[in-house]
Parts: structure tokens; C-alpha cells; sequence
């Protein structure tokens, strides 16, 4: 267990998190959902497969689940603890390259980041919340064109946080450098009606889609 100082702008907090560090040299930094943090068995069962594959991951908790609350706080301190983690990443690793992955809104808070500044190597999402349910006239993408760095979309097309899929895809079309792995049949938690699997095994089993996606940018 691991203390992150974070430069918040109302001011200094820390947050929890888990370095575990491994035998390849880039590292995952792994962020939770919005009503989740960094503990809850999808997470788990993700880094435990990461690791399996050999690379260092970092997993953390943002501020407001820190202090005990459920509904997230502004983007800017999301968006000022993932420069803290990476940061700390870097430290952690100086040669490592540094991927940052993250659950829903964590993952898009991630590419906000990267859209202000943040230096990482890719951005790999679990299920980018495109649209709240039900509400596509307000698509989450002014931001996406301006990333220069890979990006992966890992997504169920059951998700209906990017329906209809056909805006998603444009979406992603107006990225510089990014691609769709799909998840047939899979929700917003990747789970798939009629198949009963527990939340670890479903987060293990979108590793090996991440690990090919950093090991080809680590190695190209």
C-alpha cells in the first residue's frame, strides 16, 4: 500500500493506492469507476491478470472516495490526482513506460488529463462513457481529437453508455490514433445476459486485450 500526494486546487490531500511492480518494463495505472474504488473485485481480477502478464500496475482511489463519499468531485481534482499517480509512476520506475487504463469514469478522466497535458505512453478505456443512458445529444468528445498518444476502446455493445454504436464509432473515427476491441454482448461492466461470471474473472478476462495493446506500442 502505497500514500499519493495530490495538489488539489482547494488544497493538499493524499490518496491509497497499490504498486505492484513487475518483470516488463512499462507500467498500467489502473483507476476505478465512478461508484467503485480501487479495491472492488473487477479491479482486482484486472491488475492480478495484468500482473500474470508481467508488467508493474498501479491501482489508486480518487479524492472523494478517500474522504468517504459516493458521487465524484470536480473533473479538475480527478484530473489533478491522475497527474499525482502518474507522477508517482514515473518515480516508482524511472525507464517504465507509463500506460493509464481506468473503468469508465475513470478512464475518461484520464483522457481529459492527457488532453491538458498529462505525459503517458497510451490510453487503454474499460467501457468510456460516451453519453449518460439515454442522453446521446450529449456525447463526452470535444476533448478526443486533440490526444496525440494510442488509444484503445474496450467496449460491450450492450453498453448503454454508447448507444446507438454508430455515434460511438464516429466518435472514435475523429481520434487520431485509436480502435475498438468490442465485447459482444457485454454491458457497461462487461457482463453478458445469460452468462453468469463473477466481477473478478470478467475484469481478468479484458487483460490480455490491454496487455497486446501496450506491449505493441511498448515494442513499436
Amino acid at each position: 500500500m502505497a500514500e499519493i500526494q495530490v495538489a488539489l486546487p482547494t488544497g493538499p490531500t493524499a490518496v491509497s493506492a497499490d504498486w505492484t511492480p513487475g518483470d516488463n518494463a512499462a507500467t498500467v495505472i489502473v483507476a476505478h469507476g465512478a461508484g467503485t474504488g480501487k479495491d472492488h473485485p473487477f479491479l482486482t481480477g484486472y491488475v492480478d491478470a495484468l500482473r500474470a502478464h508481467g508488467f508493474s500496475t498501479l491501482r489508486f482511489n480518487f479524492p472523494y472516495v478517500e474522504q468517504g463519499r459516493r458521487m465524484p468531485g470536480p473533473a479538475a481534482h480527478a484530473i489533478a490526482t491522475w497527474n499525482a499517480v502518474v507522477g508517482f509512476a514515473r518515480d516508482s520506475d524511472p525507464s517504465a513506460s507509463v500506460w493509464a487504463t481506468g473503468k469508465s469514469y475513470g478512464g475518461r478522466m484520464a483522457s481529459m488529463a492527457v488532453a491538458e497535458g498529462l505525459r503517458v505512453d497510451g490510453l487503454a478505456y474499460l467501457g468510456y462513457p460516451l453519453h449518460p443512458p439515454g442522453r446521446p445529444e450529449k456525447p463526452r468528445i470535444e476533448h478526443l481529437p486533440g490526444i496525440t498518444v494510442p488509444q484503445l476502446f474496450v467496449e460491450g455493445t450492450n453498453d448503454p453508455f454508447i448507444q446507438p454504436l454508430t455515434q460511438f464509432e464516429e466518435a472514435v473515427a475523429i481520434c487520431q490514433d485509436a480502435r475498438i476491441v468490442w465485447v459482444e454482448g457485454g454491458g457497461h461492466t462487461f457482463e453478458v445476459k445469460g452468462r453468469r461470471l463473477p466481477a473478478e474473472q470478467i475484469g481478468a478476462s479484458l487483460a490480455s486485450v490491454v496487455a497486446e495493446f501496450v506491449l505493441g506500442g511498448a515494442t513499436g
